[in-house]
């Protein structure tokens, strides 16, 4: 279990790279009218990737996890904060697979525009929203709903 925590704690930072690398030539291309190359596709179906391999990471770390397994036993402290089992069985996973919905459908929608121009936009647009989505989910070391460090190693 070790090992895939640390691979899905390396593979959030792979994500959060190839999608504001994403985002930053689509909104490169989408101000200066750039066309949509090859790389630019690349780029675009490469994020979907790493995020979807982030995805089944994550799914076989939630079946695993003694900490989503304790949602079972009980929900809440009783003063009505968010316990790291609802943050993790419920919220986390919930907004995580909000987001990559929204990569895929963002991708897949930016891969069959026709014009480059709405190509860029799109994924501008889809990508911008999934990264908002992702930041919120992630349990940052400052994050008052669950903290866990920078890169996990058990």
């Amino acid at each position: 279990m070790s090992i895939l925590l640390l691979l899905h704690s390396v593979m959030r930072w792979l994500v959060l790279a190839s999608l504001l690398y994403s985002i930053y030539r689509a909104y490169q291309g989408h101000q200066q009218k750039l066309p949509f190359t090859r790389t630019d596709n690349q780029v675009r179906h490469w994020t979907a990737t790493i995020a979807h391999m982030q995805l089944l990471i994550g799914i076989i770390v939630y079946t695993q996890s003694a900490t989503v397994k304790m949602l079972a036993t009980g929900l809440a402290n009783g003063n009505g904060h968010i316990t790291e089992p609802v943050f993790f069985g419920i919220i986390h996973i919930t907004l995580m697979l909000v987001a990559i919905v929204i990569i895929t459908v963002g991708s897949a929608m930016a891969k069959r525009k026709v014009l480059a121009a709405d190509k860029h936009h799109t994924q501008l647009i889809f990508f911008s929203v999934a990264l908002a989505i992702i930041f919120i989910a992630i349990p940052w070391p400052f994050s008052p709903l669950a903290q866990r460090p920078f890169i996990r190693l058990s």
